[in-house]
């Protein structure tokens, strides 16, 4: 039996859609869902036939999503997050903790500051919660890149995202404040070609060399390209830890956070090497979902993001976010 359009969008079939597109095949999803292929492929059979519609191209071996598909993929997840967002508003109305808040942090934040504020959150017994609980909210913290950040932020993966380049232009609903300028330096390995080079580093001899890039984390958004010179020869990894340690094993150059890589300067690991062009450092922001206008029985922003707010307000805080280092490990 065909299931008409408006029964056929459910939330199962829409995870379903996520499921097959992140994974890459049908039988890789099928083992995420604890599902049999042949299940999997009459569900995708059924969805198409309500909608009418072709979501996967057959002559591929892969799961490879049609024009129709991507669209429904793309809107599919947004709507998976704006349930999720409702969810998330129902349950604060009664509790006013919300049952988890999800951080993005750019790979530039220090990880240390953004582990102890967890921990200082964790510490905290509010008056209003009998018998001496913490807040009882789950915390949740992503690592993104670039455009990443933004991306987590606007399509409802992130309730408070740090790290935000300072220019990014708020659409609606989103609240930016500043957070600071995290300082760039240039620096090779102690047996990199340059390591040895006396004088400021050309932007012509940059291009001679390798960069060590972090790949932009953005699905959605245009990614962005940053510091790297027309036709240079590139190394792109995922993480700005994977891009210190390929700097240390001299598989590159390229600017990284000064405070990423202090420790390791001291210790002779890395090198810096000034350069011709002017002190590269990133204007940064955070910024979170605004509240609703004030309605009766609806509650303003969740206890545990106005408590993170709070403590962005410091300026203490945000120097540490951005000029105290410490890689945790996978950071």
């Amino acid at each position: 039996m065909t299931l008409d359009r408006r029964h056929a969008l459910t939330p199962e079939a829409l995870t379903m859609m996520d499921t097959i597109a992140r994974s890459g095949s049908f039988a890789a999803a099928a083992r995420e869902l604890g599902k049999v292929p042949s299940a999997l492929t009459y569900s995708v059979r059924q969805l198409e036939d309500a909608l009418d519609v072709l979501l996967f191209d057959r002559s591929s071996r892969q799961a490879r999503l049609t024009a129709a598909g991507t669209e429904l993929l793309t809107e599919g997840r947004r709507l998976l997050a704006e349930m999720d967002a409702v969810a998330n508003r129902v349950h604060r109305v009664s509790t006013g903790w919300e049952t988890q808040l999800t951080i993005a942090a750019d790979g530039v934040v220090s990880r240390r500051t953004l582990l102890e504020l967890c921990e200082a959150f964790y510490a905290l017994r509010p008056p209003e919660l009998a018998n001496g609980a913490g807040p009882g909210t789950r915390l949740r913290l992503r690592t993104e890149v670039l455009a990443g950040t933004t991306e987590a932020l606007l399509f409802g993966q992130a309730d408070l995202a740090i790290g935000l380049p300072a220019d990014t232009l708020a659409p609606a609903g989103i609240e930016l404040r500043p957070l600071g300028e995290a300082p760039f330096v240039y620096v090779v390995g102690p047996r990199h070609p340059l390591a040895g080079v006396e004088g400021p580093v050309s932007d012509a001899t940059m291009r001679e060399q390798r960069g060590i890039a972090v790949a932009d984390s953005a699905q959605r958004l245009s990614p962005v390209t940053v510091n790297l010179q027309p036709g240079q020869d590139v190394l792109t990894v995922s993480s700005m830890q994977a891009k210190i340690e390929a700097l240390m094993m001299n598989l590159g150059a390229g600017f990284v956070p000064e405070v990423l890589i202090r420790e390791h300067v001291d210790a002779g690991r890395l090198v810096i090497k000034p350069v011709q062009r002017a002190r590269m450092s990133a204007n940064l922001a955070y910024g979170w979902r605004a509240a609703a206008a004030p309605q009766p029985q609806r509650a303003p922003h969740g206890l545990a993001l106005q408590w993170w707010l709070k403590q962005l307000e410091s300026a203490t805080t945000r120097t540490a976010l951005l000029m105290r280092g410490g890689l945790c490990p996978g950071g």
